[in-house]
């Protein structure tokens, strides 16, 4: 017999209410950070790499992106040109409602991403993807994306912002479903293919963070990748010590191949490499490839019960 899930009646007069011009303002603020502020975790690793870096070409690559990120946090424009795809991830409280109805959080993150772009935040990138007409305001055909999941641990409400460049999706993406025959060695040399078709001549703006879904259906392990990619911190390890292996195995591999920042050579391609994993069939093995590119936009704001944002720097996604 499955488990009963009660609830007294303190539980469900104890709520959370935020307003709906709370979680806008959150939206905006999350979006607008992510397009001209780069995490602390990805600033520290360029400036690592750029420190030990033999090639001067490559150094003068990372330094240049070093000081294009101060450019933008004074205000003199946005991190990179392509803001891609707008993406939310948005993790709830469980004692949080929305003034009106949680349903309304899609709108909310469309208009969002509405204004946003209208102030030059996020620039026209979204188009129709038969007649290629744009779309206003980066609003449409299932953009923003919206994921949302429940923590019962948290008050309040963490939105996570992350304008995803083009070159990381067009350039870094793939998928292969591999035969339980092809083993480990199959799932290597698939991920080791996808790194150098990615990154030759600099198409996915390396040193990238590379996300790495092994597992499920393709459509979980996919969703695994770019989660990987975009919301975990460098230097963050998996909890399975044999996962965790896995990707340090993999970051020395990738930094071996002498591809460099911007594909111009050097020893520092990948700054992490971070996997995830999901029961699979006994059949086959999903493995999905997704690249970060060298900006790492994400921003972090978490709402208190009170409406108060708080920015924060990691986005405490998973739950494993």
């Amino acid at each position: 017999m499955s488990a009963v899930v009660t609830c007294s009646s303190d539980a469900t007069a104890n709520r959370d209410v935020l307003t709906q011009q709370q979680v806008l303002h959150a939206l905006i603020a999350a979006m607008e950070r992510a397009a001209t502020t780069v995490p602390q975790d990805i600033r520290a690793s360029l400036q690592a790499c750029a420190e030990s870096e033999p090639s001067e070409t490559a150094q003068l690559h990372l330094l240049t992106s070093l000081r294009n990120f101060d450019l933008s946090a004074s205000g003199e424009g946005l991190i990179c040109t392509d803001t891609g795809w707008p993406y939310y991830y948005v993790v709830i409280g469980n004692s949080v409602d929305l003034a009106g109805g949680l349903s309304h959080l899609n709108d909310l993150a469309a208009e969002a991403v509405r204004r946003c772009t209208n102030k030059a935040r996020l620039r026209s990138t979204m188009v129709h993807p038969l007649s290629r007409t744009p779309i206003d305001g980066n609003v449409g055909f299932g953009f923003p994306h919206v994921t949302v999941r429940h923590d019962e641990q948290l008050r309040g409400m963490r939105i996570i912002a992350v304008p995803k460049g083009g070159g990381g999706e067009v350039f870094g993406t793939f998928c292969r479903t591999m035969l339980s025959a092809d083993g480990m060695t199959g799932v290597y040399k698939f991920l080791l293919d996808s790194f150098r078709d990615s990154t030759y001549a600099g198409k996915t703006c390396p040193p990238n963070v590379i996300g790495i879904g092994i597992g499920g259906t393709p459509d979980v392990c996919m969703m695994l990748a770019k989660q990987a990619a975009v919301l975990r911190l460098v230097g963050d390890r998996h909890p399975d010590p044999e996962v965790a292996a896995m990707e340090l195995e993999l970051l020395d591999a990738f930094n071996e191949m002498g591809v460099g920042p911007m594909g111009c050579g050097g020893v520092t391609a990948a700054m992490d490499v971070h996997v995830e994993i999901a029961a699979t069939h006994p059949a086959a093995t999903c493995v999905a490839f997704n690249a970060q590119c060298h900006i790492g936009r994400r921003a972090v704001v978490r709402l208190t019960p009170e409406g108060e944002q708080i920015h924060e720097e990691n986005p405490k996604w998973f739950q494993r």
